[in-house]
């Protein structure tokens, strides 16, 4: 990573990663203080489960309807309220003194959830040059990617020594620091005017989308449903401790972070490679992972290189979804993030299945090979079609907008 390069992208970007961070500590950080949750509501944790699974659909709701209801709004005062209504969220879950309550407020952050990256992925290619549109949007996923390898073990930490409650007004003021930043940061970059909103829904009439929406649920869908079931998988094949996992799960972290960064920069030089050889070499990991998940040294590797391939197709998924709407940007990137929900959901569902059919804890790793294949396969299809980027010669279908 060449520090002339970095310093190049604009500080703005940065605003947004910092978002980006409180948004997935939001998401993920819930898994690791579920039995206090559920002890302090008097609720099964299985009851407490569904603050994972009623964020997650409504992450998939709000990418879509709040991004459309959006698409007349000034960006940069879009992000500015979906960061307070990230607040919001947060703060009635510090307080909430039933579950009910604490769902509301986790429904509330997950609205901003889907919003902010699909308006904050279009304001971030519109910083900066053609040439560099994909590495921007990988800055801001990477405060994503942040939460995950620090920010979850440290606010599961703080939850666990100071209560639950703490580690969500942790991120409420996370969420501030966030709201300042980009008000004080992100230039006004004005939505597009004209039209109406059934005029901008029109672009799920063109095939290209579609397509990148279906490789966007199976490419991710494919590592997420492997990764759902890894703790039993690191167990039960592995013969790693329970106490290991979570240590463990940090080196896939790792992964997602520099593979997000990695994955930027590789789409912004050539988009069609990059997805080729990210899907075919993330399918392969996930065969080799599978058949090598008894060797404690090959299980750390594979970790580290599913969350590297996993995540390095982000930017790159989100740039050609970009490329094929330039008439409703916001709410084409929107509906790509709504997809990488409907692929978590997929993939966990697919995962457990094998593993509830019987087929053992290495089977979720076999079902998410076979699912990035068929993302594989949906892209080179896409490529050859009317629009793709080896019907049109060229090269690289990435819109400026």
């Amino acid at each position: 990573m060449h520090a002339l390069e970095e310093t190049e992208l604009p500080i703005a970007l940065y605003a947004l990663a910092i978002g980006g961070f409180g948004i997935g500590l939001t998401e993920f950080v819930i898994a690791g203080l579920l039995p206090e949750v559920a002890a302090d509501f008097h609720v099964t944790e299985a009851v407490a489960g569904g603050l994972i699974s009623g964020y997650a659909l409504a992450v998939a709701v709000g990418a879509i309807a709040l991004t459309a209801a959006l698409g007349r709004v000034d960006r940069r005062h879009a992000l500015l309220g979906l960061m307070v209504l990230f607040i919001v969220g947060n703060v009635l879950s510090a307080i909430a003194p039933n579950y009910a309550l604490m769902m509301l407020g986790r429904i509330l952050a997950a609205l901003c959830h889907g919003a902010f990256f699909g308006i904050g992925s279009v304001v971030a290619a519109d910083l900066v040059p053609a040439e560099k549109k994909a590495a921007a949007i990988s800055i801001m996923f990477g405060g994503l990617t942040v939460a995950n390898v620090l920010g979850v073990p440290l606010g599961t930490f703080l939850g666990q020594a100071a209560g639950w409650r703490s580690t969500f007004w942790a991120i409420a003021v996370i969420g501030v620091l966030a709201l300042a930043g980009i008000a004080a940061l992100t230039p006004a970059t004005p939505a597009r005017s004209g039209g109406s909103l059934l005029g901008e829904f029109r672009v799920f009439a063109n095939r290209q989308v579609w397509l990148s929406i279906v490789v966007t649920i199976l490419g991710y869908g494919g590592m997420f449903g492997a990764f759902s079931y890894m703790a039993y998988t690191l167990t039960g094949v592995s013969g790693f401790s329970a106490g290991a996992v979570p240590w463990l799960l940090i080196v896939f972290g790792l992964g997602l972070f520099f593979g997000n960064i990695a994955g930027g920069r590789a789409a912004d030089r050539n988009l069609p490679v990059t997805l080729i050889v990210l899907l075919a070499g993330l399918s392969g990991v996930l065969a080799v992972f599978a058949l090598t998940a008894g060797n404690q040294i090959a299980a750390v590797a594979g970790l580290l290189l599913m969350g590297g391939f996993g995540f390095a197709t982000v930017p790159g998924l989100q740039m050609r979804i970009l490329g094929h709407a330039e008439q409703a940007p916001t709410l084409a990137s929107g509906a790509n993030i709504a997809a990488f929900n409907v692929g978590n959901a997929f993939g966990a569902w697919l995962g457990g299945l094998t593993i509830s059919v019987g087929l053992g804890y290495r089977a979720p790793l076999w079902a998410g090979a076979a699912v990035t294949v068929g993302a594989l396969l949906v892209y080179l299809l896409a490529t050859r079609l009317p629009g793709g980027e080896f019907a049109s010669r060229r090269g690289v279908a990435v819109a400026a907008h």
